[in-house]
């Protein structure tokens, strides 16, 4: 399956990310150091949403699936591939960004935001490919090499984490399709958002 380039990242999410057993992907090393992401044990994982909700790292996804109303969505039958923020990936957000997305005006943003995260289908770290390659809410750009996964600007800091219903990338951005950072920036006004992409 052929993967393309995630546009900049912005904040909330894809919903969805926890981890059960992962496999370690070599990532080259970041200029800021990331803690490292807890996993849980399972025989038999949950859904997506549950194996977020299970992990600590997830908090801020889980709670941004939840106020999109996609709970329902992502424990569905699937499968689904999701590259999922970690809480440390929402914290590079500008100050008010997250906050903004959780209000139930912005419900519609904070959608498409999560939505651009998930790739319909079952895509292992071990499938992927340079190249475009779509999610529910338009496409991405990934670039797969010898050390690390890329997906727009974030990189896969965890990969492969196994759910009942599709499997986990955990990734240290938050992934913005085009035009909804705009949008977002002209709903905060008077209170500009700067710098933020």
């Amino acid at each position: 399956m052929t993967v393309q380039p995630f546009s900049q990242s912005l904040m909330v999410l894809a919903a969805v990310m926890g981890l059960g057993g992962a496999i370690a992907l070599p990532v080259q090393a970041e200029p800021q150091p990331q803690a490292p992401i807890q996993v849980a044990q399972a025989e038999t994982p949950g859904t997506i949403v549950d194996v977020a909700s299970g992990n600590e790292a997830f908090e801020t996804l889980v709670a941004a699936v939840q106020a999109a109303g996609l709970v329902e969505t992502l424990s569905g039958e699937g499968p689904f591939t999701v590259f999922a923020p970690t809480d440390e990936a929402f914290a590079e957000l500008p100050d008010g960004v997250v906050d903004a997305l959780l209000k139930p005006e912005n419900r519609d943003l904070l959608t498409e935001i999560l939505t651009y995260h998930v790739v319909p289908g079952e895509v292992m770290s071990s499938d992927l490919e340079t190249g475009p390659v779509e999610t529910l809410n338009g496409g991405l750009a990934v670039r797969v090499d010898p050390d690390k996964v890329v997906v727009n600007n974030g990189s896969v800091i965890m990969p492969d984490v196994p759910a009942s219903n599709g499997v986990i990338h955990a990734i240290n951005r938050v992934l913005i399709p085009a035009g909804v950072a705009d949008e977002l920036a002209s709903r905060m006004q008077p209170e500009p958002i700067r710098g933020l992409w």
